[in-house]
């Protein structure tokens, strides 16, 4: 398990493009996605320790997101050959079993983590109503840790605030993570 963090972020840049298969069947566009006042797309998997740990405060936040009218969808982009965890198969039993509120697709061709400029698991991009990257961060300081009480919601904190007003003074600290797994 490589650990890595996030590179600063381009503010401003548009969301790329994607049409990927979902755990839920079909597949899903970027359009499909969007909510009315944003999207936040993240980068996970079903191997990554870092994810398991937040698994439960990120299904609890991303329903909070989306409560603001940001859409919220999360893509798996690691080797499924090298890590049977993250198989389709996998992925789909996961978004069953945890109930996740968003969609969850399948990046095989990784084409889509490597136009996001994605780098690890977890991997947070938030964007306004008109598809301007204005975050990209954690979660929140506990990392892989409980949450504190009165501790900041950061990524709920800067996509409520992006929903209201289209950017965040939220500071925007790296993700830390397992690095995505790249196809030889």
């Amino acid at each position: 398990m490589a650990l890595v963090q996030t590179p600063d972020p381009e503010l401003g840049a548009p969301a790329p493009d994607f049409r990927l298969p979902a755990t839920s069947g079909g597949h899903l566009s970027l359009a499909g996605c969007r909510g009315p006042k944003g999207l936040l797309v993240m980068f996970i998997c079903n191997h990554c320790p870092y994810v398991k740990a937040i698994l439960d405060r990120l299904l609890a936040d991303c329903r909070d997101i989306q409560a603001a009218g940001v859409g919220v969808v999360a893509i798996s982009s690691n080797d499924a050959r090298a890590y049977p965890e993250d198989s389709f198969e996998r992925m789909r039993e996961l978004a069953n079993t945890a109930g996740f509120p968003f969609p969850y697709l399948y990046d095989e061709d990784q084409s889509v983590a490597r136009a996001y400029g994605a780098v690890c698991t977890p991997d947070f991009f938030g964007y306004d109503a008109d598809l301007n990257l204005r975050f990209r961060g954690r979660l929140d300081a506990a990392h892989r840790a409980a949450r504190q009480p009165g501790q900041a919601r950061e990524l709920v904190d800067a996509m409520v605030e992006i929903a209201r007003t289209g950017t965040t003074v939220v500071p925007q600290y790296p993700s830390m993570g397992c690095s995505l797994k790249w196809k030889d």
